[in-house]
């Protein structure tokens, strides 16, 4: 979901942007170590501590890594929602970096990095392009584990399973849906007006491109990446300010999520108690334990 959704209706907590919630970056993370210019990518992306700027097809893409450094462990990537730059997961990170080694980035259009190119639609096809020489950069020849919050965590769920061969687990929290724009339009007819058309056409503006990386995200099935470890975090509540609408956008939200379960035969859905669409912050006991279960698998 998108800060788009957001502007059009403030009250719905699904898009809302974190402010103020203690996710700014520590000294450790703070660090801008600006390397355009390495000549061993995977050695690098393997040993250092901080923030710095990484060269990608003329690009340059934020990143940042902390924790254990001890080749072949996985990498925990993480990948935060639309409209939110790297530091949103900082805390997070910290957690994860005490037993793991664990990055994240900002896609093109997001925090520090680069914006796409100006009337230019992003797909599938370019963010998976992205996150593969970011990983090529970070990873090396670790296993990695996704670790992906709304629609941060729709790219990881497509990106999985076209690329088992280096993606051997994936988290996802409160993932954006899907197929968002079908399910939306079903849920709240055309002929709505106030604050339930305004969330309708909001999320189907955002999901057409309107949005900070200019993403298009595509309504599609569910494609399978075998029987990896995957943990997938739903929230409990979050359209309340849609009274009307309210129940059935939460069924449709479940219905979506329960989809996410096709990538593998090893999926498992939870919902988390006590929380809004940002479970990471709402719940982080949660998001540590799924992403810990996740990597102590492979």
């Amino acid at each position: 979901m998108f800060r788009t959704f957001a502007k059009a209706i403030a009250a719905i907590a699904v898009v809302c942007t974190v402010a103020g919630a203690g996710l700014v970056l520590n000294e450790e993370f703070g660090k801008d170590d600006s390397d355009s210019n390495s000549k061993d990518k995977a050695s690098a992306g393997a040993s250092f501590t901080g923030t710095k700027k990484i060269q990608v097809d003329g690009h340059s893409v934020n990143v940042s890594c902390s924790g254990r450094t001890h080749r072949g462990e996985p990498l925990v990537m993480l990948m935060p929602g639309a409209g939110e730059g790297l530091d949103n997961m900082a805390a997070l990170q910290k957690s994860v970096a005490k037993t793991s080694r664990v990055c994240s980035y900002d896609r093109l259009g997001e925090g520090k990095s680069d914006k796409p190119a100006p009337d230019t639609l992003q797909t599938a096809n370019d963010t998976d392009v992205l996150l593969t020489k970011v990983l090529d950069h970070l990873a090396g020849d670790r296993p990695v584990v996704l670790v992906g919050h709304s629609m941060g965590g729709y790219i990881a769920a497509r990106y999985t399973p076209d690329h088992t061969d280096r993606v051997k687990g994936l988290v996802l929290l409160d993932a954006t849906i899907p197929h968002l724009t079908r399910d939306m339009n079903r849920t709240i007819p055309a002929d709505v007006t106030g604050p339930a058309a305004q969330a309708r056409d909001g999320a189907i503006a955002g999901n057409e491109g309107q949005n900070a990386e200019r993403f298009v995200i595509a309504d599609g099935p569910v494609h399978s990446a075998g029987d990896i470890p995957v943990e997938i975090l739903k929230h409990e509540s979050q359209y309340g300010a849609v009274p009307e609408y309210g129940p059935a956008l939460e069924e449709m939200w479940t219905k979506g999520q329960n989809e996410w379960l096709k990538i593998s035969t090893a999926s498992k859905l939870t919902t988390a108690k006590g929380s809004g669409h940002y479970i990471h912050t709402d719940r982080p006991d949660l998001t540590l334990k799924a992403v810990q279960k996740v990597t102590q698998q492979l």
